[in-house]
């Protein structure tokens, strides 16, 4: 059985997403890892007094919620499923993560909006993934 590792977030495109990366691994019985990542950073630029460690408090909890729904949808298919939260730069825990998980297969949401910056910026990072990791990297509606 291979490890899919499977990076989302919430909404509506990254529920398309899960689901895209559900089917496969029920198709091939594998199973699948939801990856999240907090990224605080803007916090360092915040012009007004807060508690940052009951803002990452609160998004860890919201993550948290997030990858279960992930996992239980991927379980209603009969598909053994875990996830992952992060902390950090989405790029460098990403890659961390593929080389700590042993993964086979890398599903990146494509963006909902139709940005040719932004895809262009997606598939740089895959092909990075790729070079760097040797893993395959799918972008679910590029096919």
């Amino acid at each position: 059985m291979a490890k899919i590792l499977c990076a989302t977030r919430g909404g509506e495109a990254a529920i398309k997403n899960q689901k895209a990366a559900i089917a496969r691994a029920k198709e091939n019985a594998d199973s699948i890892i939801f990856f999240y990542v907090v990224d605080v950073e803007f916090l360092a630029h915040a012009n007004y007094a807060l508690r940052s460690d009951v803002v990452i408090g609160e998004m860890d909890n919201m993550a948290d919620f997030l990858m279960t729904m992930a996992v239980e949808r991927a379980e209603k298919e009969g598909v053994e499923a875990s996830f992952i939260v992060r902390h950090g730069t989405f790029a460098h825990q990403l890659k961390e993560t593929i080389l700590e998980e042993e993964v086979s297969l890398v599903v990146l949401g494509k963006p909902e909006e139709e940005s040719a910056f932004v895809l262009a910026g997606l598939q740089a990072l895959a092909s990075s993934l790729k070079k760097e990791t040797g893993v395959e990297v799918w972008i679910p509606g590029l096919e």
